[in-house]
């Protein structure tokens, strides 16, 4: 049976309009761990994916006014940290998390331990410049205390290499990373401390996440480089890597290529102090600025659960949903097309008399050609046979014979007169000469 009349009666529509605003309403922001999949990027800039657990999992969409200010770029099976609210994709009648930060899990507990100990230190001055090191004026021998076959030593002997290879390095081999790191580290400081063999010490190594660079955290690692009698260059990580020793050594180095050249003879001091300068005036900068987008982002999700943008968003969505879908259609069309396409080309070139009118016109002018050589050589052949036919004949010829000066003497009847023996007495004679004929009777 239907509801009664005064009963109100919902569209799907209006139902899951009113759901998004209810859960917008009971979920303004919640801060929820989970790993990624099926993460897509389609040409709007929004970012799609689910974060799953062992149990469940949940869509999400991260708008591009969001994520192109994110220094994290997240891949699937990431275990990433979000801060989002929880709303509706009313098309599907789907509910979905609305991301509005990210980073990976464990870097949120790690950051605040990080920041709590840098106040505590600082408090008790060990980050202050009185008591820091000058490096020496004259630098004949350096220490580093880094992982034997990580990518910071290999640096720093490049540029060391390069820029003064007259330096003697002597390595001090440690763990970089792990729970027992630390005190590797420290040990190593104390070594090199006892041994009293180097001018100045780089403590180092590459890049990493704030959980690989932890061991550099550590308040005990803290204090044996403030307590080391020698200067302390810290390079850890790359330019944006900011640690615990960073702040306690003499002079830190954005990079361990960095250290490396602050060392070299031609690195000028004035140049090195500002660049320290600088990057930790940009972390101060970065901290201040960390705090106030904190603050703009709880404004900014306030202002959005009353904003136009949201039902923008759901199209937008929506229409990346349909693009990607058809997107799929034309490439499933397009290889099917290439396939049959593919299939019949070569039944249709077996079937072409382009091949056997190439071989045939290319037998015809092979014979063409060998008949035109054949009658070439009968040709050369007869008029050579002719040459020497005429040759011969000229040879031969009694004219020829009597243009040197012979005659022939014949019989009034014809017959060549060889002999004496052949005449008598009052017979008639001829004798042929070149230009003429002569008669003459024997006697």
């Amino acid at each position: 049976m239907f509801s009664k009349p005064s009963q109100t009666v919902y569209t799907v529509s209006r139902l899951n309009r009113e759901i998004r605003t209810l859960l917008e309403q009971g979920f303004a922001s919640l801060v929820l761990t989970g790993e990624i999949s099926n993460f897509i990027t389609p040409a709007s800039g929004h970012w799609y994916f689910s974060l799953k657990d062992d149990k469940a999992q949940i869509k999400a969409a991260m708008w591009r006014g969001n994520n192109r200010n994110q220094s994290y770029r997240p891949a699937n099976g990431a275990q990433v940290t979000v801060k989002a609210r929880v709303s509706l994709y009313e098309p599907r009648g789907d509910y979905q998390l609305i991301v509005e930060h990210m980073e990976p899990a464990g870097e949120g507990q790690l950051k605040q331990e990080f920041d709590a100990l840098k106040m505590r230190l600082a408090a008790e001055g060990l980050f202050s410049s009185a008591h820091k090191q000058p490096l020496p004026q004259n630098i004949n021998r350096i220490g580093v205390i880094t992982s034997a076959t990580g990518a910071a030593i290999k640096d720093i002997l490049t540029v060391l290499k390069r820029r003064a290879p007259q330096l003697e390095v002597i390595i001090y081999p440690a763990m970089v990373q792990g729970k027992e790191a630390h005190l590797h580290l420290i040990k190593q400081i104390e070594l090199a401390n006892a041994r009293d063999e180097v001018d100045v010490i780089i403590l180092g190594r590459g890049g990493g996440s704030l959980e690989d660079l932890w061991c550099f955290n550590h308040e005990q690692l803290a204090r044996a480089i403030y307590q080391s009698d020698l200067p302390i260059i810290s390079a850890v990580g790359h330019e944006v890597d900011t640690t615990i020793s960073d702040y306690v050594a003499d002079m830190r180095a954005a990079t361990p290529s960095a250290a490396a050249e602050l060392v070299s003879p031609n690195t000028q001091e004035l140049h090195n102090n500002v660049t320290q300068l600088i990057n930790r005036l940009n972390n101060a900068f970065k901290h201040d600025i960390a705090d106030k987008r904190a603050l703009a982002t709880h404004l900014q999700h306030r202002l959005n659960l009353c904003h136009p943008r949201n039902q923008l968003n759901q199209k937008s969505q929506r229409l990346d949903e349909l693009s990607i879908a058809l997107q799929q259609a034309m490439q499933h069309r397009l290889y099917q097309q290439e396939r049959t396409l593919n299939n019949l080309t070569p039944r249709l070139m077996r079937q072409s008399p382009d091949k056997k009118l190439a071989s045939a016109g290319h037998q015809l002018s092979q014979l063409q050609a060998r008949l035109n050589q054949a009658i070439q050589h009968q040709l050369q052949q007869a008029n050579n046979s002719l040459a020497l036919q005429a040759s011969r004949l000229d040879s031969v010829s009694p004219l020829n014979v009597l243009a040197r000066g012979y005659s022939i003497t014949k019989t009034q009847q014809g017959k060549v007169v060889k002999s004496v023996g052949q005449i008598k007495t009052g017979d008639v004679l001829i004798t042929e000469l070149a230009d003429g004929v002569i008669k003459s009777t024997a006697s």
